[in-house]
């Protein structure tokens, strides 16, 4: 037993363990989907873009989607983005895939002949409730999608502006699901009563109706101009569905995310001359995604920040312009920032039209509060975990309408992790007890120094994304504005990925400690030592492994001096060379392949 004080030594990392390659692979791990990011942008690269699009279509369902509005959350983890400025352009790859796929019809797959007596109902036709379609129709259930619109896409159509969504590209990978079969779409068919629905014959009931209701402004003059003052997601919902087609030439648009940047963006397109978004925060503080910011601004869009809304100004109930106080960010002793009042003179804008963008929040007025379902104090259902069932056992949620408002990658997420739930409900099984990823590990060894993947990392820096001229673009609200990459500037963009799925794999009872490895490898993460603990091994590396976020890989103690091979993962660029360097073997170069488990992956 060790004594008290003594540091303790770690032990072999055990590389069997799903999760440890997995975290390595940072933009897979970063998905909420964990879509195998190197393994499809190597099929881009290679032209096989029809692969690529059913990987991506496996894990995130809409590939064509969300390679034009992902919020991008495996782009800051790229570890691209670690040795130069900017990641690989991993989104704009997952478009290419699906801009030049082909026809990938009869590669979907099909619902069994044969139901299996189960009918799931979905409150909601948006990315959520759509993923649990998919994911349970495939495998014999019988779903059936409620929504109040005539059209199934929930917020990706109605609030995403076709000239970043196409409306033909949310058709064709919509209709992907639906012609799985046992699938039925009941729109323009609002839920009004959950108590009703429960008591229909449905064996799981899944709400992914998203978080509808925009926040508001109560502020002087919000009531007097209410006719040129609108909430954001409501405007853009009317806008996208044609009631809406003009808009006064002088726009305030408050808020500082992606709904206000699609509303700015929005109103230049319908009669907008002077434009602009007025946001209480900073600028690097805003939550709208950097791209979003800059294709704004690159539009005439200004961005004024720390202006705080005072009054709208009217006169005889026509709004005329807005007041706002300046602020500026204060922290105090614990750093927890306040905006207070500079003392600075209020500023006065004048306008039209105010888009009011500051939030959105869950509504759930048809969910009667003595149907067994609880709500927290943010009038969020109070889920189970990550099994997304609520206190009504047969009720799960996912999407905005679990957590709050996300993005549409984290909606597929909880559309699989829910459907995995329901269909563990509906065997009577636990649904906590979750089912494992699939994995496999591969050796790219083509030869004593051939590798099946290229592991010359390119030089060249990201690539820029096509865009129509500003003025074609700005002439019409039905076209779309980025152009995305052709399949050149793609495959060049694909050879920037450093194939951070293909792992080094070390074998120790093979190593001799030549140390070769250690003087070929370019970034100096692999040293010879002896074991400590990880404080202490980290210090002692060659080059210090100050990223604890990464693991560090320890072997077990080596049979010529007892020391152990220590790795960091943080900063290995997976090139190989120790591989290709090592005389007995002892480093192989492994492609790790991980699936996530989907619903139907426990035994029946």
């Amino acid at each position: 037993m060790a004594g008290a004080g003594r540091s303790v030594a770690l032990q072999p990392t055990d590389t069997k363990s799903p999760d440890y390659f997995h975290k390595v692979v940072d933009c897979q791990w970063a998905c909420p989907a964990h879509t195998p990011v190197p393994e499809y942008i190597r099929l881009i690269a290679a032209g096989r873009y029809a692969d690529a699009y059913m990987i991506n279509w496996r894990s995130n369902v809409f590939p064509g989607i969300l390679g034009r509005t992902c919020d991008r959350p495996c782009e800051p983890a790229c570890r691209r983005g670690r040795v130069e400025e900017e990641p690989v352009a991993i989104c704009r790859l997952k478009r290419v895939a699906a801009d030049n796929k082909g026809e990938v019809s009869a590669r979907m797959p099909h619902a069994p002949p044969q139901k299996n007596g189960k009918r799931i109902a979905c409150v909601g036709a948006g990315p959520a409730s759509l993923t649990v379609a998919r994911d349970l129709a495939e495998i014999g259930y019988e779903v059936i999608v409620f929504d109040g619109e005539k059209k199934s896409g929930g917020m990706i159509r109605s609030q995403i502006p076709r000239f970043r969504l196409p409306e033909n590209v949310i058709d064709e990978e919509v209709d992907y699901i639906t012609g799985i079969g046992n699938i039925e779409l009941r729109l323009d068919q609002p839920i009004v009563s959950m108590k009703a629905l429960l008591v229909e014959q449905y064996d799981a009931i899944f709400v992914g109706c998203g978080a509808p209701r925009g926040r508001d402004l109560d502020i002087p003059g919000r009531v007097e101009a209410a006719a040129n003052i609108h909430v954001g997601i409501d405007w853009l919902s009317n806008v996208s569905f044609g009631h809406i087609d003009k808009i006064g030439k002088r726009v305030i648009v408050l808020g500082g995310g992606n709904t206000a940047m699609d509303c700015c963006r929005t109103s230049r397109r319908l009669g907008g001359e002077d434009v602009k978004v007025v946001v209480r925060s900073g600028f690097d503080e805003m939550k709208a995604s950097p791209w979003e910011k800059e294709d704004a601004m690159h539009e005439g869009i200004p961005i004024l920040n720390f202006l705080t809304p005072k009054a709208f100004i009217h006169q005889n109930g026509k709004l005329t312009g807005m007041t706002f106080e300046v602020v500026a960010a204060k922290y105090d002793e614990k750093g927890r920032r306040s905006l207070v009042p500079t003392g600075e003179p209020d500023q006065h804008f004048e306008c039209d039209d105010v888009l009011i963008a500051v939030g959105q929040e869950n509504a759930f007025p048809w969910i009667e509060r003595d149907a067994g379902i609880a709500f927290d104090k943010w009038g969020l259902p109070e889920l189970n975990g990550g099994t997304f069932q609520s206190t009504q056992a047969k009720v799960f949620f996912g999407g905005d309408s679990a957590y709050g408002p996300k993005n549409i990658i984290w909606a597929v997420a909880h559309g699989h992790d829910a459907a995995i739930s329901i269909d563990l409900f509906c065997q009577g099984k636990d649904v906590s007890v979750r089912p494992p990823p699939v994995v496999q590990m591969s050796s790219q060894k083509m030869g004593i120094h051939e590798w099946s993947y290229d592991n010359d990392i390119s030089a060249d820096i990201r690539f820029k994304s096509a865009h129509r001229p500003l003025a074609e673009s700005l002439g019409n609200l039905h076209i779309e504005s980025e152009l995305g990459f052709d399949q050149k500037v793609g495959f060049l963009e694909a050879q920037r990925c450093l194939n951070c799925d293909v792992q080094t794999v070390f074998n120790a009872p093979l190593c001799i400690e030549c140390d070769a490895c250690v003087d070929i490898c370019p970034m100096d993460c692999i040293t010879f030592t002896e074991n400590a603990d990880e404080d202490t091994l980290r210090s002692n590396l060659t080059a210090p492994a100050l990223n604890k976020s990464q693991d560090i890989m320890v072997s077990a103690p080596l049979k010529q001096t007892g020391r152990v091979m220590a790795k960091d993962e943080d900063v290995c660029l997976h090139c190989g060379l120790c591989a290709e360097r090592c005389p007995t073997g002892a480093w192989d170069m492994q492609r790790f392949l991980l699936d996530t488990a989907k619903a139907g992956a426990c035994a029946r």
